[in-house]
């Protein structure tokens, strides 16, 4: 596996481009899925099966997966899987709907407001596909959908050689909930999704992980339909201190690097013979595509200060000085704290989302919740229109629209007037 060392001997920023740069970036296929969706939208059906055949070597029979073919899948699905997966989708809806709120009223003396949350109608899962099936974030897409009260729940993922989706998926889709799945993946799926064709219907909503082609897809059809942000190739950063178990942490980084092309795991210490025995125990290791870095620094805050500026998908804190680091962490997709804390916990079970934001986004986007498939609606009730009115009236003079101001003012009632 490759693995690049470095030492922070500058500002924290400088180092992050560095790191950065190991992996391509959405721009480097953004003329490609460009052309993608444009012949989507020409041709349809035709060119979703033409780019199925080109990319993933399969032809499905139809762009729509049967109910029947899903009922027997979740059947046929072996006992202790089936647990696993009921598990995680009790966690993730435990989860999801302890951040859901439908309504909030604000009472203010002249009026009321009441925010109304109202889900998207019709919602779609991308789950990648490729180098392995993905049931889990099926669950990790479906369970908030429906916590939000998305009735129409789909999913779409990249056919296997055969052409069909891989029984497992089926079995996730149908346990969680799917509505719908359609066997397609990569761009083309996302133009599918976002502008219809013969078999698709339109959605409203696109969320997911997936490689750069559909995360880039998903941020062209923006605007179209909505998207939940950038969640593309995985990164791992770990703040490993001295004392720290180094076999359990390079065991996580090798764990995230199974992502693939693309994903990059770095490991930040003050240690040097940590690192080391990080660095032998990464190069030794089968090469997955991922790239690794290993980060030395001259104390936990700089390690803090890289990866506050990394802003990482996941950030896990290894050791009692790491550990420690938690409540000033304020920039990561999801953190995990403690030796117990694995990543792969969250990409699993533990019921935090695993579909998170990428290539530093969470410094300003967050983990999928039920939030992202739904809208905010004010609904607004005023009891004194003359009294509002009053002190709204000269601001919107100020801005020169005087038809503002007089429907305002032909609230006030004559014995009111100024």
């Amino acid at each position: 596996m490759r693995c690049e060392r470095f030492t922070l001997s500058g500002e924290a920023a400088e180092l992050v481009r560095e790191l950065r740069a190991l992996v391509p970036g959405g721009e480097s296929v953004s003329h490609a899925v460009a052309e993608i969706i444009a012949k989507v939208r020409s041709e349809g059906d035709r060119a979703v099966l033409d780019y199925t055949r080109e990319f993933d070597g399969a032809e499905p029979a139809s762009l729509q997966v049967g109910d029947g073919e899903l009922a027997a899948a979740a059947e046929l699905l072996d006992p202790r899987l089936r647990r696993s997966l009921d598990t995680a989708i009790a966690n993730v809806r435990d989860v999801a709907s302890a951040t859901h709120r439908d309504t909030v009223t604000v009472e203010l003396e002249t009026h009321r407001i009441h925010l109304r949350s109202e889900p998207v109608a019709r919602a779609a899962i991308y789950v990648p596909g490729g180098r392995a099936p993905y049931p889990s974030t099926v669950v990790m897409g479906v369970v908030p959908a429906q916590v939000a009260g998305v009735k129409e729940v789909v999913v779409c993922t990249p056919p296997a050689r055969d052409g069909r989706v891989p029984a497992v998926i089926l079995a996730a889709c149908r346990l969680a909930g799917a509505a719908e799945v359609y066997p397609m993946g990569g761009a083309q799926a996302i133009a599918a999704l976002a502008y219809g064709t013969e078999s698709v219907e339109p959605v409203d909503l696109i969320v997911g992980p997936g490689n750069l082609y559909v995360q880039e897809a998903k941020r062209q059809v923006f605007g179209q339909v909505g998207i939940d942000g950038f969640a593309g190739p995985s990164d791992l950063v770990i703040i490993v201190d001295a004392a720290a178990d180094a076999e359990l942490a390079a065991l996580d980084l090798l764990a995230q690097a199974e992502h693939g092309p693309g994903t990059l795991v770095v490991a930040i210490s003050t240690s040097r013979p940590l690192l080391e025995t990080l660095a032998g125990r990464l190069e030794e290791a089968p090469d997955p595509g991922a790239v690794a870095a290993l980060v030395e620094v001259g104390e936990l805050d700089q390690a803090l200060a890289v990866s506050e500026r990394f802003a990482p998908e996941h950030l896990e804190l290894m050791g009692a000085g790491a550990e420690g680091l938690a409540s000033r962490v304020s920039r990561a997709g999801a953190l995990f704290v403690g030796p117990q804390s694995a990543t792969a916990f969250g990409d699993y079970i533990a019921g935090s989302n695993h579909i998170l934001p990428t290539q530093g986004a969470a410094r300003f986007a967050s983990g999928l919740t039920p939030a992202q498939f739904q809208r905010t609606m004010a609904e607004v009730r005023v009891r004194a229109g003359g009294a509002l009115a009053r002190e709204a009236v000269p601001l919107a003079r100020a801005e020169g629209f005087e038809l503002h101001a007089r429907s305002m003012e032909a609230r006030i009632g004559d014995n009111q007037r100024p």
